[in-house]
This record gives structure tokens, sequence and C-alpha cells, in this order.
């Protein structure tokens, strides 16, 4: 019952909104069927299923709502649910910041869904782990490594006649690969929706190679240099900024897009205003053919490709319906990602440029290559500062060659100084759901050195 498909969950959402008695009445379906496999040391240490589906009912009377959940699915347990989801709405407060629910909606078709994942079983797990641990083993190294695949859905069905409803399959991999003395470190990292584009073995040679060639780093004065980043070192520093870029934040003057003027009648927001390299174009579409995403939000809300940020000028900032409402503005929604705590970040596609990541080092005179950045962790959300680490791969270049490996940094930056100061751009390639290239940028901060590997 995890998976329903279109008709099983219209069918159950028909029968849900049937038990209400509310001015008005919502509800989201999700479910999943969830495997993994995990190893560490060269052994499979763990690995399980997981068969879920979780019903939520948000009921409306007047500006009072309520909400309840519920995977369970009698007659009795659906009645149950709405009944609760009433009974709290009628306890409740006004909401000020209430908005009728939407009515129905037309949504894109997207290629979200791939039988290749659906058919992921233990036996290829296994599979894909021994190939990782294999090749680790024939270099005398130690791995370790995480493998999770998932087919999921989604369906939102209201009151006013919305229903929205789609599937989607992920499988994503991560490795890291040490020497037996721990003294080098190498880190991969893949992702798609398709499972037949996931060859483990590919993936780990890369950390393999890393983990050999980073033994006995060299310290390097900590300053600004020339960067060359691998995709995984700056996906999270661009989300971070997403989703740093919602419009009420800014227009409450606590984000780096706040408005700068205080004079009255002043803009809010940065909205219009170039901030970055005119290279720079951040997007999210549902039809992208390497990163779709759903298409539709949270509300049921039709999602369709929207930028971000276009030739470096901010385009577009996401809202809630309240919000844009109060403000004037059009309804800018995001792309559902799932629900409660766990719900993902929305995914970002960023354009890239012809440089492979050979090519970028190649016409680098001095600087540093890194792998990843660590522990992420805010100082500053007016400017975007963020302070991290290196890790799993850094790597001294001089004259187009890549010297020796080097000690891992602690970094102070913001994103917005790093799309300022891009000298290249390559091939985008996916990682954490998102489209990201390597980037070449100048004077990033390190500030001080990390004994870590």
């Amino acid at each position: 019952m995890a998976i329903m498909t279109r008709e099983e969950a219209k069918a159950l959402l028909t029968k849900v909104l049937s038990y209400s008695k509310a001015e008005a009445c919502e509800c989201n379906l999700d479910g999943e069927v969830n495997g993994n496999i995990r190893y560490a040391r060269n052994t499979v240490s763990t690995s399980g299923e997981l068969n879920d589906v979780n019903l939520t009912v948000q009921s409306s009377f007047g500006k009072k709502q309520g909400t309840a959940s519920t995977n369970e699915f009698t007659d009795a347990a659906i009645e149950k649910v709405v009944r609760a989801s009433e009974e709290l709405a009628r306890l409740a407060p006004d909401n000020p910041e209430f908005m009728p629910i939407l009515g129905p909606q037309e949504y894109e078709k997207v290629n979200t869904h791939f039988q290749s994942t659906v058919d992921v079983d233990p036996s290829w797990r296994a599979e894909a782990a021994d190939a990782s641990i294999a090749a680790s083993k024939a270099n005398n190294l130690v791995s370790s490594g995480y493998l999770n695949d998932s087919e999921t859905f989604a369906a939102v069905m209201n009151s006013k006649g919305l229903f929205a409803y789609n599937k989607m399959t992920n499988v994503s991999f991560t490795a890291t690969i040490r020497t037996a003395d721990g003294k080098g470190s190498g880190w991969v990292s893949r992702d798609f929706n398709d499972a037949k584009k996931m060859d483990t073995k590919e993936a780990s040679a890369i950390a393999i190679q890393k983990s050999m060639d980073s033994v006995d780093g060299k310290a390097m004065e900590p300053g600004r240099y020339t960067v060359i980043m691998e995709p995984a070192a700056t996906v999270q520093l661009l989300q971070n900024m997403f989703s740093a870029m919602n419009q009420r934040t800014a227009d409450e003057g606590r984000s780096f897009l706040s408005g700068k003027s205080k004079e009255e009648g002043a803009p809010k927001n940065r909205l219009g205003e170039k901030m970055f390299d005119e290279r720079v174009t951040i997007y999210t579409d549902p039809q992208s053919p390497d990163a779709p995403t759903h298409p539709f939000s949270g509300d049921g809300a039709a999602f369709r490709r929207t930028d971000w940020i276009k030739d470096g000028v901010v385009t577009t900032m996401p809202n809630s319906r309240y919000w844009a409402e109060k403000t004037g503005m059009p309804y800018v929604p995001t792309p559902y990602t799932g629900g409660g705590l766990f719900a993902g970040q929305t995914p970002i596609n960023m354009d890239g440029g012809d440089e492979s990541l050979e090519d970028m080092i190649k016409n680098t005179r001095r600087g540093v290559l890194v792998t990843r950045l660590w522990y992420i962790r805010q100082l500053d959300p007016q400017s975007l500062m963020y302070t991290g680490l290196t890790r799993d791969g850094t790597f001294y270049i001089e004259n187009g060659e890549i010297k020796y490996p080097i000690k891992n940094f602690r970094f102070n930056e913001s994103p917005i100084v790093m799309l300022n100061n891009i000298e290249a751009l390559g091939k985008p390639q996916r990682i954490n759901g998102c489209m990201i290239p390597p980037m070449k940028l100048r004077d990033f901060n390190f500030s001080s050195l990390s004994d870590a590997v």
C-alpha cells in the first residue's frame, strides 16, 4: 500500500473529504518504499527497508484551523482523524495569516519516476556496496559508505476540487575511503532518479585516488587563495543562500536581500538588483532532465520553472500566499519536497560553462583544489557569512599541476562574495538533487588550519 497509484490516492482522499464537516478541508497524502545498505571498515553493517503512508488532514472554520495525521486507513481511522482535525480547529484561535484553500490547478508532466529504481532489491544493494568495498580492499584502503533508494508519491486534495499527484524515485550513494593509517581520506557522492546511472565502482575509484593522493598533507598559511571548488564544495552554500531568499525575511529586514535604504517608500527588498557575476543563473525546473521536481507545492499550487537569479540579477523571491497578498506581489511557491521536520531542501540548478576541472587546474598558476566543505555554520544572516572546513582531499596547485596534498582549512566566506569572484565555470553535475558546476573562484578566504583529514 506504500505506493498508491493516482487512482488509488484520489479514491482514498475523496473518501477522506466525504467525512468532512468543516467549512474547508485540505488533505496531504505521502507514501514511501525506502531501502538502504550501510558499510564500515570494509564490511556491511546494516541494511533495511521502510514502507509507510501518512495522511494529514487540515480542517478550517472561518480563520480557525486544526491539523491531525494518521497512517491507518480503515474507515474508522479515517473518520477519526478528520474529526480530530475539526475538534482542534474549533479550539484554535483565529489564524491572523489565514488564507483560503486553492481551487483546481493545471500541472506540467514531469519525468521523476524510473522503473530501474523501483526494481532495486537487497541483492542490487549488496552488489553495489561490494563493488565499492572490493575496490577499496584491492588498494589496501578502508571504506565506509551508505546507499539509499526510494520510491515515493505525494498527493494533495481539497474541498474546492484541487487534486495533485506525482511519483518520484531516487537513489543516492556516499563513500569515505581512507588509508589504513588514517592519514589520507577521499570522499564521493552520487545521486540520481534513475538507478541505471548509478555506478558505485566508478564513484569509489574517485574517492580511492583522493585517499591515496591526500596522505601527509602539508601545512599552508591561511589567507585568500584562488580555489577550484568541486560541486560538493559549493552546493550547501548555494542551497543555504537560496533558503535565505524568502521575500518576507527580506521585507522584514532579516536577510541579505533586505533593502538598504531607510527612507520612507524605499524598496524593502533587493528584487531586481544585480548582485552577482553576470554568469550566475540559478533556477528550479520540474522538467529538468537531470534534477526534476514535483510540479506542485505543498498547498497544491502549480509550480513551473522559476528563475531565482538571472544573469546575476535577483529576479524572483519565494513567498507565502499571505505575504504575497499583503505586499501586492505574485505568489511564488516552491516545489513540494516532503512534509514535517525532515522535508528536503528545494533543488536548485546553476548554469555552468565549458571548462573541465582539468582545464581549470591547467589554467591556474597558484591555487587550491577543494573536494568538499563540511560542518558549515552561519555567522551573519545579513552578509550570509559562513564558516566551515575543507575535508577529504584538499590539494595545492602550482603552474597548472596538482603539486601535493595540503592540510585542511577553516574558511570564513559568503556565497554572495563567492559568486562575485568567479573566474571560470564548468559543466553542471548532479549533487544533493541539484545541478551545480565546478567553479574557479578568486580570493576565497581560508581563516585557519585544521588537523582533521
